[in-house]
C-alpha cells in the first residue's frame, strides 16, 4: 500500500512559516480539489501523477517525502 505523508508536509510548511495553512489554502494555490486533498490523509488513497507533481511543487520536496511504500502486512497492523 502506499501511504501518503500530506499531513506530515503541512506539518512542516506551518512550522517554516510560523501559521497555518488549511486544506483550501493548498487547493486554491495548487489547484487540487479540497476533496482529493482530504482522500490523501486517509489510509488506501490513490493519487494520480499530476496531483503528486503540484503538491511537490507546493512544498518543493521529492516524491520520497509526500509518500512510502508499506507492506500490506504492516499496513492491516
Amino acid at each position: 500500500m502506499i501511504r501518503f505523508k500530506l499531513k506530515e508536509q503541512i506539518a512542516e510548511q506551518e512550522f517554516r512559516e510560523g501559521r497555518r495553512i488549511t486544506l483550501l489554502e493548498i487547493a486554491a494555490t495548487t489547484g487540487i480539489g479540497r476533496i482529493t486533498l482530504s482522500r490523501m490523509l486517509k489510509p488506501g488513497a490513490v493519487m494520480r501523477s499530476d496531483t503528486l507533481d503540484a503538491l511537490c511543487k507546493y512544498f518543493q520536496c521529492q516524491i520520497e517525502d509526500l509518500a512510502e511504500y508499506v507492506p500490506d502486512e504492516l499496513a492491516r497492523s
